[in-house]
This record gives structure tokens, sequence and C-alpha cells, in this order.
């Protein structure tokens, strides 16, 4: 096995271009796993720890430009503000020590339906930016995850960073495993909503081939937030509208039976995940909207 340590963007790019095959790695909380385990065996491994910029962010007037190698720890700690989805879920991965090395850049490129970070991601509605020598382009999350463990980058690409709308409403991100810490998701589920535009995006993690979207539930409930006038009055959502969209979130999923949990089961997780999250979200949002009006 080859092991190449670029100091450089530029020469990282060089060097996967050359070796289509290699495997990058950077906290390596996921690589190195299948390695121990020899589930994989690369000729080369890409390293790009010594990249400053794929460590750092920038907050803009309405996005978040957050490098791909930016760890779930500095997440939770200097982003919960402007990204609370993304910064609940980093909470949620595995232990201190693998907060501190993992970012969201390594769950993109690994892309587990199971990983921590998708659901919030699809929620938020951002874009990953994957570069080659041949150039930079942008691509939607919604069409970033192509197949089981499979991405939609070319051999010759690597992630660079992602590009998260600051969150213009609440979101959540809510989680089940088989113990609290060190666990791989049984299922999850984020929501976000966006008043600016009165839409709702959830992402679902950990129950179909890929990370999903529930798009029916989320047309239903922007629907009925709109038609009951919602948005303006901060009335409580009926239990029948919860009731609804929790059914609808299930209904999205297309889970497996497997050892850590029967595919029933992660349907009916999702859907008591999904009406806690909403009750969740719409609290903080008729807060905010209280707190507003006495302003």
């Amino acid at each position: 096995m080859d092991f190449l340590r670029p100091a450089s963007w530029e020469e990282a790019l060089a060097a996967k271009a050359e070796h289509p095959t290699a495997v990058p790695i950077a906290g390596g909380t996921d690589v190195m796993v299948e390695i121990n385990f020899d589930h994989r065996r690369p000729d080369v491994l890409l390293d790009l720890n010594r990249i400053g910029e794929l460590h750092d962010w920038e907050v803009g007037e309405d996005t978040v430009r957050l490098g791909a190698s930016v760890s779930y720890t500095r997440i939770i700690e200097n982003l919960r503000s402007v990204l609370p989805g993304l910064a609940t879920a980093s909470h949620t991965v595995a232990s201190p020590q693998i907060r501190n090395r993992g970012g969201v850049g390594g769950n993109l490129g690994c892309a587990s339906p199971a990983g921590d970070a998708h659901p919030a991601l699809l929620a938020s509605g951002c874009e990953v930016e994957v570069a080659s020598v041949r150039g930079t382009r942008m691509i939607p999350i919604d069409e970033f995850y192509v197949g089981v463990k499979r991405n939609a980058l070319a051999p010759d690409e690597l992630i660079r960073a992602i590009h998260l709308p600051k969150a213009d409403g609440p979101q959540q991100f809510s989680k089940v495993g088989t113990r609290n810490a060190m666990v791989i998701a049984v299922c999850a589920f984020g929501i976000a909503l966006h008043p600016s535009t009165r839409t709702v995006r959830t992402g679902i993690g950990s129950a179909a081939p890929t990370p999903i979207r529930a798009k029916a539930a989320e047309e239903f409930l922007a629907a009925a937030l709109e038609e009951g006038g919602f948005w303006e009055n901060g009335k409580i959502i009926p239990p029948a509208v919860a009731r609804q969209f929790a059914e609808l979130v299930s209904g999205a999923a297309n889970p497996i039976d497997d050892v850590r949990g029967s595919a029933s089961y992660r349907r009916h997780a999702l859907g008591v995940m999904a009406r806690r999250t909403l009750g969740w979200t719409w609290d903080e949002y008729r807060g905010n909207e209280r707190s507003a009006r006495c302003a």
C-alpha cells in the first residue's frame, strides 16, 4: 500500500488525478476501521491532513462554507448558532476522540446510509463543493447519494467544502441506537423549518439504501402550516397533523432487517422521532415569534 501526503490542495488534486483509485483519509475514523477489519485494502492512501484550508470555515451573510475536514467538535463549539441541526447531529457522533478527528467530508465520502451528518445535511439543503484538476463543481445534496455507500464524485475528484444555508428557523436531529454512545444508528431523523420560504425539509438515515428525504411528509406539513396560518398565528400544531406527518415519514423509509433492528421497528421509530422533533422545532419557532413580538 502506497501512502501519499500532499502539502497543498493542488498537490492533492494532482495525486488524485494520477491515482484515481486512491482513498482519501483525513480523520480516518471510517477508513481505518475498514482497513483494520480487512473490509478494504486500497492500493493507495491519500492523506489530506496537511492541507490547512480543509480545516477552516467561513460564515457569510447567508451561508456557511465548511471545510471538508472541520471536526465535529469544532462544529459543536463554534457553529451551533448558525447550523443547529448539524451541531446536534455532531454531538451524537461516537466518542469525544472520534468527534475530535472526524468531519463531515468523511461522512460524505463514505456515503454510508447510517452516517450521522446526512439527515442534517439533507434537511439544510446544502451543496457539496468538489474539485479535480479539471475544475470545481457544486453538487446539490439531493443529488449526492447515488447508491449504497456510493456518491456522485468522479474518480479524480475530492470533496473540498460543504456550503450550508445559515439556519433561518429551528432545526432538530434525533437518533436511535442500541446504546447512548459509540453506536451506529439504527435509524436517524433530521428536520429543518425554513420560515423565510415557508418550507420544511427532512432527512432520514439508516432506513434506506441511501440517506433520503421524506418529501411527501415535507409537502404535507408545509401545506398544513400554510393553510392553517400557523406561520403567522404561531398556534400549536394539531395532533392529527403531527400524526399524519409522522406516518408519511415512516412511509418514506425503505429499511431492512439486520442485527441492529428490524425494518418494522425502524419505521415505527422514525414516526416517533418525526413527531417529537416536529414538536421541538415548532415549540422553538413559537417561542422565537413571541420573543420577536415582545421586543
